[in-house]
């Protein structure tokens, strides 16, 4: 069961709220779609999609994440049976109706976010009250892109939302970061300069802090995600290392050269912070940032 613990202190004692299911998973799905960019960081496109008539379902909600993958989201009200495997008959009818999916975007996001799909590594996202540990392990067997999700409800007005498993489908979150030839990747950019040793030692702090760190690449950043982003590496530069964080600029001393704020500038990745890092001293200085968009993620 959910571990966190929950209290009202507004009268000035301390009186424990008790967890409890949705009241219908309808409830669930609907405060989810209303709210799923703030809650995932995944833009919605439709909910109840219909996969027609040969495959015979409905898809609880369809959306897009801010690195352009592709999501399925599947809810389950109660325990987590069946919700995972219900789910990835869904993801692989999304995979093989690519132009229905682009066709969506297009309609309800326009032409511009519909060209940055990015078909490598597409989503499925399940919330459910409770995962077992055999859900854990499986979904780290399978090798697609799943986050496990458990919800609480306290009262009727909170929501709580913890991720419990997070996997990406190329099964890259361990492996270092190394010169790679242009053929084996065309669309992604990894410098082969003096700043690769320092990409890598930034790599192993960021997979270093949990399980739950995954990642992504994009042709101009490779983005480090629980369940949404929490820190991204540009591809573009050859002289440092430049990362976007997921913190506030106003909870942070910034120092030129170092950070600055970018949440009014054009920059690739998401985060409103910019860490600019030349040395490992840099890195070291720049962990307690680190610590602190994972903490947010």
């Amino acid at each position: 069961m959910l571990g966190l613990r929950l209290f009202d202190v507004s009268d000035g004692g301390a009186v424990e709220l008790t967890a409890r299911s949705a009241e219908l998973k309808r409830h669930l799905q609907g405060v989810v779609e209303e709210n799923m960019e703030l809650f995932l960081r995944v833009r919605f496109l439709a909910s109840e999609y219909s996969t027609g008539p040969v495959h015979g379902g409905r898809i609880d909600s369809l959306g897009i994440d801010e690195n352009g993958s592709p999501v399925v989201v599947e809810y389950k009200r109660g325990r987590a049976a069946g919700v995972i495997t219900q789910g990835l008959f869904y993801l692989a009818w999304l995979t093989d109706h690519r132009d229905e999916f682009l066709h969506l975007v297009r309609d309800r996001l326009g032409d511009a976010v519909a060209d940055q799909v990015l078909w490598s590594a597409p989503r499925l996202i399940c919330v459910a009250e409770d995962f077992t540990r055999y859900d854990v392990h499986a979904v780290r067997e399978i090798r697609r892109s799943i986050d496990l999700v458990r919800y609480s409800c306290f009262g009727n007005e909170l929501l709580a939302l913890e991720p419990v498993a997070s996997v990406v489908a190329n099964g890259a979150a361990r492996s270092e970061w190394r010169p790679q030839k242009a053929a084996s990747s065309p669309a992604v950019h990894i410098d082969t300069g003096g700043v690769s040793p320092l990409r890598a030692a930034l790599e192993e702090v960021l997979l270093g802090f949990g399980d739950d760190v995954s990642r992504v690449d994009r042709k101009q950043y490779r983005a480090y995600r629980r369940l949404r982003n929490f820190a991204c590496v540009s591809h573009a530069h050859q002289q440092e290392v430049v990362v976007t964080l997921r913190i506030s600029p106003k909870d942070v001393d910034l120092v030129p050269g170092f950070t600055r704020d970018v949440s009014q500038v054009g920059h690739h990745g998401t985060g409103d912070v910019e860490v600019r890092l030349r040395t490992e001293q840099h890195l070291r200085q720049a962990e307690p940032l680190l610590r602190m968009s994972y903490d947010a993620g």
